[in-house]
């Protein structure tokens, strides 16, 4: 099918209507970057400096917010110094968000001072590329959206630069266009 909106109603009675989660996959139709239309850009590879038990880095592109660490949709580094995560777009957009969930039942703190960078470089593991932004601080539990104005990049990296920290992102959701063919 073909549309612009998809639209979830229960016809004919009053009820409620209690959605957990709906995703939706299929195909833009014709040049994405001339349209100005924003897709998630969530699929993709995952890596990150390290591995916190079973808290891989795939749990932060689960599309699940959950902030509780006990609630298995985190993704933590172990306590390293300058600890990054990166996701591999496969090809390079147009960036214009990236919105972070903080842990919510410890140490929101430990995102202090972290930095969104975006680009095509696997210098540092993609920790050069240029700075989207610098997270002062996200409150405990809750989601901080940040403009990156159109970066180009293929790479999406969160790094703690200068310190020793544990690196915890409870959803990492980038919003984008594709590059036009050239």
């Amino acid at each position: 099918m073909e549309g612009r909106y998809v639209n979830i109603v229960i016809p004919g009675r009053r009820e409620y209507l209690t959605l957990c989660e709906v995703e939706v996959t299929g195909q833009a139709l014709g040049n994405t970057a001339l349209t100005g239309d924003s897709y998630h850009l969530t699929r993709g590879n995952v890596i990150q400096s390290s591995l916190y038990g079973n808290d891989v880095p795939e749990r932060a592109i689960d599309g699940n917010r959950a902030s509780n660490y006990g609630q298995g949709s985190c993704s933590v580094t172990n306590n390293d110094l300058k600890p990054w995560w990166r996701l591999d777009l496969l090809k390079t957009y147009q960036i214009n968000t990236v919105t972070i969930t903080n842990r919510g039942d410890c140490c929101p703190e430990r995102i202090n001072g972290a930095e969104i960078r975006i680009g095509n470089s696997l210098n540092d593991n993609g920790n050069d590329n240029p700075r989207c932004a610098v997270i002062s601080s996200i409150k405990a539990g809750t989601s901080q959206t940040f403009a990156c104005n159109r970066m180009e990049g293929r790479y999406v990296n969160i790094v703690i630069p200068g310190r020793r920290e544990y690196l915890t992102l409870c959803e990492v959701e980038v919003t984008g266009q594709a590059l036009e063919c050239k």
